[in-house]
């Protein structure tokens, strides 16, 4: 009787030791990717504020809508926004586990891990590049290198156009055309704010989410 009884308390006093092992070896979660989708209306996302919907509306999708997600995009105006305020400290990692920057300085770093295939979706899936059909590696994002903003003419009105204007993008996939054509976030100027002229110039309207918290 007195074996059975031990045996009983020892049982929930395993299982509790194994639960801390799983949760000291589960990963830090995702806290970073590239939208798997646009607004479907250009560069038009709402302003700052529907971006930042947009990117908390696919994280929760997947099971990560209890962190604090903002898009990467900085705004002009009386007092500018820049990316680089936006999206916490770091350290930000994808879907597969692999941290594509410890903070913000090593983001805007050459030590980075961004590349085609780390920038993914919020699903893990790869965005398509240069040489894919269609080409897709133009991610919105308003910024200079340094993720200042880029002009008050290179926002696409604040995120609110689908017409006229033009918007600063980067390379996902860290090749193409433009003054920076290596730079994943900022490349060169979009041809026009329409979903038509996005895809005319390699892309769809995508932005880049960092969950903040």
């Amino acid at each position: 009787m007195t074996r059975a009884i031990a045996f009983r308390f020892a049982i929930p006093l395993v299982m509790v030791a194994v639960s801390v092992v799983g949760a000291q070896q589960k990963p830090a979660g995702l806290g970073f990717f590239i939208s798997s989708a646009g607004s479907g209306n250009g560069a038009n996302l709402g302003g700052l504020d529907g971006a930042d919907k947009h990117c908390q509306q696919l994280a929760a999708g997947v099971g990560a809508g209890n962190r604090t997600w903002r898009a990467y995009l900085s705004a002009g105006g009386a007092k500018p926004v820049h990316a680089k305020d936006r999206i916490g400290a770091g350290p930000w990692t994808n879907a597969k586990g692999v941290t594509v920057a410890t903070s913000v300085a090593d983001l805007h770093s050459d030590a980075n891990k961004l590349s085609k295939e780390n920038s993914l979706t919020e699903k893990g899936e790869v965005v398509n590049g240069r040489g894919d059909t269609p080409n897709r590696h133009d991610i919105l994002t308003g910024s200079n290198l340094d993720g200042t903003l880029a002009g008050d003419n290179l926002t696409c009105g604040n995120w609110t156009s689908s017409g006229e204007g033009s918007a600063q993008v980067g390379h996902h996939d860290r090749q193409g055309g433009g003054q920076n054509p290596n730079s994943w976030n900022s490349a060169h100027a979009s041809k026009g704010c329409s979903q038509e002229n996005l895809r005319g110039t390699g892309g769809d309207g995508l932005i880049y989410c960092f969950a903040v918290k």
